[in-house]
């Protein structure tokens, strides 16, 4: 049945100005729910100035206490500090990070490397402080055999094979005339942690504060 468009046009304006659920709106009309839904079924409802308000104010709240728990974990960082620079590798770990972490996300802590002995190093650490689970991806050439790389991983990290994942390289296809590529390919320690990371921020500042 073709409705005339004032009755298309009175849904529209139900649904943005009165804020009328469709079936609520297919009541008022006298229409089918389905007629009523395909008119304006993609139609947000505006939210009110209110509401609006009342959603500034809530993520206003939710960024500030995850400012403030961010700040109590590189306090707690930095109160830690002097008793785990005297475990040995502790301070290596934190050099190397800085080198070689990912630093730009206050969310992630992860390091990429093809030496095992950074990444053996880089997973002692980041395994015994995360609260989440640490994942481990390794980058490979189109020519290296994915199997081989996870045995090889595995077995330097104590691990399943299965527990690696695999992502081939971008460049991968293009390796005539390469005259040096990774061996065990490039692998990634990493673990979702906003606290650790913020007690990692710390540290690499007590480092970077101790070189003048």
């Amino acid at each position: 049945m073709a409705y005339p468009a004032h009755v298309r046009r009175k849904a529209v304006d139900l649904r943005t100005n009165q804020e009328l659920t469709i079936d609520q709106i297919a009541e008022r009309l006298g229409v089918a729910r389905t007629t009523a839904f395909h008119w304006v079924g993609d139609l947000p409802i505006p939210a009110t100035e209110r509401q609006a308000a009342k959603r500034r104010a809530a993520g206003h709240a939710n960024r500030r206490r995850a400012w403030q728990a961010r700040m109590a974990a590189y306090r707690e960082g930095h109160d830690r500090y002097p008793a785990l620079c005297r475990e040995p590798t502790f301070r290596d770990f934190v050099c190397m990070y800085i080198g070689e972490g990912t630093k730009r996300n206050r969310n992630v802590v992860a390091i990429c490397n093809s030496d095992p002995a950074v990444i053996c190093l880089g997973n002692r650490w980041i395994s015994r402080f995360a609260r989440n689970p640490v994942r481990y991806s390794v980058q490979y050439h189109a020519d290296q055999s994915i199997e081989s790389l996870r045995e090889f991983w595995a077995a330097q990290l104590e691990l399943e094979p299965s527990a690696i994942s695999v992502q081939r390289k971008s460049n991968s296809g293009r390796l005539r005339g390469r005259t040096w590529r990774s061996l065990h390919g490039v692998l990634t320690v990493r673990c979702s942690d906003t606290r650790l990371r913020a007690q990692l921020q710390a540290w690499i500042d007590l480092v970077r504060a101790e070189w003048g």
